[in-house]
């Protein structure tokens, strides 16, 4: 199970703006994290409707976080860009089993169930000031 490019993506851009610890314009934030242009753009506009990020618009606009990196897990980063963290399509709420009628009693429902919260569990317990460095940021990642 990989997350998606996307998400690992959403980690590195709010990783340059916890470190920059400032707004910054968008051109920038791409360069410093590695993403194109289009790509953060469009992760950038995921962060601020989940409130991650704050957007400035006009000519010195850019972004800034809006929440505290002691405060923003990786769970958190990784669900609003990827959604629920279920290791299996059969967690979904509207997924129609065509192994057994009562999916609350299939076992592998069950063990991928137990993996997934505890993956959950993991990401959320990890936070992105527990990645910034105590000294000022390398120019690049």
């Amino acid at each position: 199970m990989r997350i998606t490019h996307e998400a690992d993506y959403a980690v590195r851009i709010t990783y340059v703006l916890a470190c920059e610890k400032r707004m910054l314009p968008a051109r920038d934030i791409s360069e410093k994290s590695g993403v194109t242009l289009r790509f953060a753009l469009k992760i950038l506009r995921k962060l601020a409707a989940d409130g991650i990020v704050v957007s400035y618009k006009g000519a010195c606009g850019g972004y800034e976080l809006a929440v505290d990196p002691a405060d923003l897990s990786l769970g958190r980063l990784i669900e609003c860009i990827d959604g629920p963290l279920e290791i299996s399509h059969c967690l979904s709420e509207g997924f129609d089993c065509t192994r057994v009628k009562d999916k609350r009693i299939c076992q592998f429902r069950k063990v991928f169930s137990e993996i997934s919260l505890d993956l959950r569990d993991r990401l959320y317990s990890l936070y992105l000031s527990d990645f910034i460095p105590k000294e000022p940021p390398a120019a690049s990642m």
